[in-house]
């Protein structure tokens, strides 16, 4: 099975943030995230949808 929700940490990494960076992009909304009891978890799709905004903004710049 496809993992489609990921730690803080595995997130960030994935991105190559540090968890400060991290939480500000979940605070700003550009990482979707939730709750499992206290545990925090973020979409897979919201982590690819992060890069590809990315890799846009960096074409339209070029």
């Amino acid at each position: 099975m496809e993992t489609i929700a990921l730690p803080p940490r595995d997130a960030f990494a994935a991105i190559g943030v540090g968890v400060t960076k991290g939480y500000e992009l979940i605070n700003s909304g550009e990482l979707e995230s939730f709750k499992i009891g206290r545990a925090t978890r973020i979409t897979a799709d919201s982590v690819r949808a992060y890069v590809a905004r990315q890799l846009d903004a960096a074409r339209e710049a070029a």
